[in-house]
């Protein structure tokens, strides 16, 4: 059976290793960093959410968005200075405007195949990840935005979603923690949440004993392919390193459009920062306010996700800023303010911030198949839903390659 190159081991990289490997195939992945998952694959929001597939290009995104750019704490934040990217990324962003209905259709019928597959490889194998099937809850403070998201459930449920509009005192039956005025909300009781990182380095365990090698601190800066194979190289410290293999999935997270270069192809990636904070339940009364059932606030877009008994993640926030991964703190500021203003009672002594970039196609979309090489294949750009649709796109490329493969030694 051929070798294959895997660059990447966040969850989408780890994914598309497990699913080559229970076909058969010999997998190395590669990674700069020291441990599986320990970037944008490190501390996202955690739902598994076919509730948030609705694609960003509409025309209120982008209403809402210049009126955000005169404030810091926005959910959205754009950093106004040139950079060709930035700018040729959001015009092709506008472009897709006019896919927006089929793109988020789509997107929630590959997210509600993903969720089951993730469940049956967690069940299969075991793997232990603060999983929790409650359903999450989407809370509106007002009306205009409650009757806006009628209309985005209409597209969900065209995908296939069971997504219902609850009133507030059945909000509170879902979530007795819930506290604030509300006019109404969405509850996706098929949704879940759990920790990305338990997963992934999970994962990354299984595929070890199913005979993946890793190979860390491999910070890749050339790929080539030939007829021949694929070639990927790195240093390490003053040595060089090379790795030859048949094939390679580009798995790389906001690194795959400078892999996808040297390769030919044009893959049009921006990295979009999002902040999260995980708040250390150490006492009784956090641990009892805090709620269990996963949140997303329309007003301040931001989610919430329960990690077992002690830790309560909280995420939002989209800041286009380049690959930039500092941790500001009037980024973080909202996040711990909406904590201490929705949750009272939970003490945010104890609060570890985060910072990872998404990698964000514009049209929302992830690339997975084929690059114009025939030894070169994607599983990348998944943007805000990379938890949740990473196990389907796995899936995906892995039957790419099986039906190259049986195609040739047919040939």
């Amino acid at each position: 059976m051929s070798t294959i190159l895997v660059i990447g081991s966040g969850i989408t990289g780890v994914t598309t290793a497990y699913a080559l490997a229970n076909r058969g195939y010999g997998v190395t992945v590669l990674d700069r960093q020291r441990y599986p998952a320990m970037d944008t694959s490190f501390a996202n929001g955690g739902q598994l959410s076919a509730s948030n597939a609705e694609v960003w290009n509409n025309a209120g995104t982008i209403i809402k968005g210049l009126k955000w750019m005169l404030r810091k704490d926005a959910p959205l934040l754009l950093n106004p200075s040139p950079s060709f990217h930035k700018y040729s990324w959001l015009a092709e962003f506008v472009a897709q405007i006019p896919h927006y209905r089929r793109n988020t259709i789509e997107t929630t019928r590959l997210a509600i195949a993903a969720r089951q597959r993730l469940f049956d490889i967690a069940d299969r194998e075991d793997i232990v990840f603060d999983l929790e099937r409650r359903g999450i809850l989407h809370v509106y403070a007002n009306e205009a935005d409650f009757r806006a998201a009628y209309r985005v459930n209409e597209l969900l449920s065209e995908g296939g979603l069971d997504r219902t509009a609850v009133t507030p005192s059945e909000m509170l039956k879902i979530e007795p923690a819930l506290h604030g005025q509300y006019f109404g909300g969405f509850f996706t009781p098929s949704d879940s949440t759990g920790d990305i990182h338990k997963f992934t380095r999970g994962l990354a365990a299984v595929c070890e004993r199913k005979g993946v090698r890793f190979v860390f601190g491999a910070d890749v800066h050339d790929v080539s392919s030939d007829s021949q194979g694929v070639v990927a190289r790195w240093r390490d410290g003053i040595l060089s390193n090379e790795l030859r293999s048949d094939m390679a999935v580009i798995c790389a997270g906001v690194g795959s459009r400078r892999i996808a270069s040297m390769l030919g192809d044009r893959i049009n990636i921006y990295p979009v920062k999002g902040y999260s904070i995980t708040v250390n339940l150490a006492d009784d009364a956090s641990r009892r306010a805090a709620p269990h059932v996963s949140l997303l606030d329309e007003a301040s877009k931001i989610v919430t996700s329960r990690l077992g008994e002690n830790r309560f993640r909280v995420a939002g926030t989209a800041e286009f800023n380049g690959e930039n991964r500092d941790i500001r703190w009037d980024r973080i500021k909202p996040l711990v303010r909406w904590v201490e203003q929705s949750f009272p009672e939970v003490s945010t002594a104890q609060v570890v911030p985060w910072a990872g970039l998404r990698p964000m196609t514009p049209s929302m979309m992830p690339r997975v198949g084929r690059g114009r090489k025939p030894n070169i294949f994607y599983n990348t750009g998944h943007g805000h839903l990379g938890w949740t649709l990473s196990a389907a796109t796995a899936e995906m490329v892995a039957d790419v390659i099986t039906t190259k493969e049986v195609d040739r030694r047919s040939a």
